[in-house]
């Protein structure tokens, strides 16, 4: 099976659409033609797969983006048993050349209440946009197959669809224990997301000889902020490492932070990063978002504090370093229930063979 797989927005080291989706195509034997912005985010494309270069959509800059995008699906698609979306701006620009062609929308988030999250978006035009967003999903389920990213997302639609979690890959054997010196952050980086949080927690932990160590691509406004809080010397940024190396830099660190605001977006979305730390046995410090409590509680893998509170957070983290006891059960139970329940190649298969039926081909077709 030839697929062609397409984003403008996402970065082409992406965990879901690379080191999980892609690479579970190519271990299956098919051909994959990636268009991405890899010049724009400085990516040396896999070997393995058949890369196309176009611009990154950023902000209010898209629509050179959106062009070449067209451009390269009307050039490459040709070739593909199925095209592979994972921007709903995508479903806008298709050629119509592909509309007649197997084309999967794979629905990362709540589209329409992300926008209040969007710092590019001005606010009084928010609400505009929601209606507009809302019919672009219809329009899209109707000509197109979908994947869903969460169970949550299933309500936004008339039809049923499958759904391809956002889980990690887990190792076989627990890692090392956590140690008291260092908070990871993993993703990217903005106020919704917590980043003035994490940053005044760093500069209360500072003094106590804690590091916070934050790592991923930041919003235009957080990153003098960022900047700032590294020549004062209270925490380390690293910008964007692709994610396989990005967790193991997070590996053996106290606890790792998913200190999400209380926003529409997230209340229904599985907080990937909580995952991944739990996969690597590191505790979880989270604020209350439904998805991260329902994944830490019942697991027993973290510290749930209060939304926009840098001090909990912060006492939180004492908490962990005075009681090794604490946090290495913490750390264990966290792997133990992410090898169980969110190890992905339990879900790579399906999601390959959902793919091979929407193009008509077996697995030997390719």
């Amino acid at each position: 099976m030839r697929v062609c797989v397409c984003t403008i927005v996402h970065h082409p080291e992406d965990a879901r659409i690379l080191h999980r989706q892609i690479r579970s195509l190519l271990d299956a034997g098919h051909e994959v033609t990636y268009i991405a912005p890899f010049r724009a985010c400085n990516v040396t494309p896999w070997r393995e797969i058949s890369p196309v270069d176009v611009p990154r959509a950023a902000g209010r800059k898209r629509l050179r983006a959106l062009r070449a995008a067209h451009r390269a699906l009307e050039e490459h698609s040709a070739y593909a048993d199925l095209v592979l979306l994972h921007d709903p701006e995508l479903l806008i620009s298709l050629p119509r050349s592909v509309r007649n062609r197997t084309v999967v929308w794979d629905v990362h988030e709540d589209t329409a209440a992300a926008l209040v999250a969007k710092g590019w978006v001005p606010g009084p035009v928010r609400p505009l946009l929601r209606p507009l967003v809302r019919r672009l999903e219809t329009r899209g389920e109707r000509r197109h197959r979908l994947l869903l990213a969460e169970e949550g997302y299933r309500e936004r639609f008339r039809e049923p669809h499958p759904v391809v979690p956002n889980t990690t890959f887990v190792a076989d054997l627990p890692p090392a224990p956590p140690d008291d010196r260092r908070i990871v952050y993993v993703g990217h980086l903005s106020e919704a997301r917590g980043a003035l949080d994490m940053i005044e927690m760093a500069r209360l932990l500072a003094p106590e000889g804690v590091m916070v160590e934050l790592i991923g691509a930041a919003d235009p406004q957080i990153r003098p902020h960022l900047r700032e809080a590294q020549r004062e010397g209270v925490l380390r940024w690293y910008g964007f490492v692709p994610n396989d190396r990005a967790l193991r830099i997070a590996e053996g660190a106290m606890a790792g932070l998913a200190l999400l605001h209380d926003e529409p977006n997230y209340r229904h979305s599985m907080p990937t990063k909580i995952v991944e730390y739990m996969a690597r046995g590191v505790p979880v410090i989270t604020t209350p978002n439904p998805p991260a409590v329902a994944i830490v509680e019942p697991a027993g893998s973290g510290i749930v504090v209060p939304f926009g509170d840098p001090a909990a957070a912060a006492d939180a983290v004492r908490k962990l370093r005075a009681d090794a006891e604490l946090r290495t059960g913490l750390g264990k139970r966290g792997y133990e229930a992410a090898r169980a329940r969110y190890h992905w190649p339990v879900h790579a298969e399906p999601f390959v063979s959902q793919l091979e039926e929407w193009a008509g081909r077996s697995p030997a077709a390719v």
